[in-house]
């Protein structure tokens, strides 16, 4: 249609939710489908995180709120960033939005200009891309290695910067490769963003899922003069399984929290504002759910690398963080699409193409699901890999 603009008309669906609903659709007509695709925890809200919200409705707390949220929950953000972080933030920098997702954009809308190059490391979480293009940007996908864990190095940041560089996002831990950068890695790509005054959009949402003697680094952390060019994305989908509460925050410097919350005022308002209740009472009392979760989500972790690095025809490199395999398939000579089709539509299994995150010779296996249906969907996943 004429009528719709270029920019939209340029952007490309996700992939991930295409698969996931797919696999969805199978299963409610009553076929065997075993997800491997899925992109949120597999065990519910905890009770006293919902009570808090059906406390919130029963008292009425069903009104807009500030663009940037309650009070209360901006508060208990700040503290939970000086605790958990090491970064000190006032109420009035944080931006409560709807979902991390959201969060992403607002940054993005509030930093891109039209022309404005944007360096994102490949593979990348499908919308970064997306949401450049609709702000008007270019992105510059950057390739990484397995070889370095597919983190983009000091190097390659510079050696891909030009004169319209304006932002860099980083997403540690990440998705789809479960990669965690170091703090002095994050020192090293920092160094290089000072040089040229370059935003950096910190996307840590799965800060809480790092294994091993892994640590999560803010970067915004690490220096003063860091802390004012980084915008910090975080939220609660994936550490407290709150994935449909769609509850992000931002955390940056004054003037650019101030823009976002304008952004925010003139599309979606607020963040549901019960919802938002809940999400305080998450970080009020969420820390032994975490606990809990990061533990099972390990032995998930290591169950499946022994399953894969027994399967022949594939490589794979051990995430350290988030929950997520990206499989190197290609040695089978399919790409992505190809290859998850016939693995859905013949073995039943639902995986996510690498397209999706810039990889084409590569699948992204999620363990967010039980050990009985991670083994059984990586045996027919071995029986697909021994077929070809």
């Amino acid at each position: 249609m004429d009528s719709i603009s270029a920019r939209v008309a340029n952007v490309a669906p996700s992939l991930t939710l295409s698969v996931t609903n797919q696999a969805k659709a199978m299963k409610a007509r009553g076929e065997e489908v075993y997800g491997l695709a899925g992109g949120e925890p597999d065990q519910d809200t905890p009770d006293f995180i919902k009570q808090a919200a059906i406390d919130a409705l029963a008292q009425g707390k069903t009104k807009y709120t500030p663009a940037a949220g309650i009070p209360e929950l901006r508060e208990a953000i700040a503290n939970k960033l000086k605790e958990d972080n090491g970064i000190e933030y006032d109420p009035r920098q944080i931006v409560v939005n709807s979902g991390a997702k959201q969060s992403c954009f607002n940054a993005i809308l509030a930093v891109v200009e039209e022309g404005d190059e944007v360096i994102i490391p490949s593979p990348y979480w499908v919308s970064y891309p997306e949401m450049v293009r609709l702000a008007g940007g270019v992105p510059v996908l950057v390739e990484t290695t397995a070889e370095n864990n597919w983190k983009i190095t000091p190097e390659q940041f510079e050696e891909n910067m030009s004169g319209l560089t304006k932002m860099i996002i980083i997403n540690s831990p990440g998705n789809p490769t479960g990669s965690v950068y170091s703090a002095e890695e994050l020192l090293a790509i920092g160094e290089v963003a000072l040089y040229e005054d370059i935003i950096i959009l910190s996307d840590e949402i799965y800060e809480h899922l790092v294994y091993g003697e892994t640590k999560h680094t803010s970067i915004a952390s690490l220096s003063k003069d860091l802390y004012n060019l980084t915008i910090t994305v975080n939220g609660f989908s994936k550490a407290y399984s709150m994935t449909g509460w769609r509850i992000g925050y931002t955390a940056a410097p004054t003037e650019l929290a101030g823009a976002m919350s304008r952004i925010q005022g003139h599309t979606t308002s607020n963040a549901t504002s019960f919802a938002q209740y809940g999400a305080v009472a998450a970080l009020d009392g969420g820390k032994d759910f975490i606990k809990d979760l990061n533990a099972e989500y390990d032995v998930r972790r290591q169950f499946v690398l022994a399953r894969l690095n027994a399967i022949p025809n594939i490589k794979v490199t051990e995430p350290q963080g988030a929950f997520y395999f990206l499989v190197d398939t290609e040695q089978l000579g399919l790409k992505s699409v190809n290859l998850c089709d016939k693995l859905l539509n013949r073995y039943r299994v639902a995986a996510v193409p690498g397209i999706a995150f810039g990889n084409d010779y590569s699948i992204r296996i999620s363990y967010c699901t039980t050990l009985d249906v991670l083994n059984e969907g990586l045996t027919r996943f071995e029986e697909f890999c021994k077929a070809h």
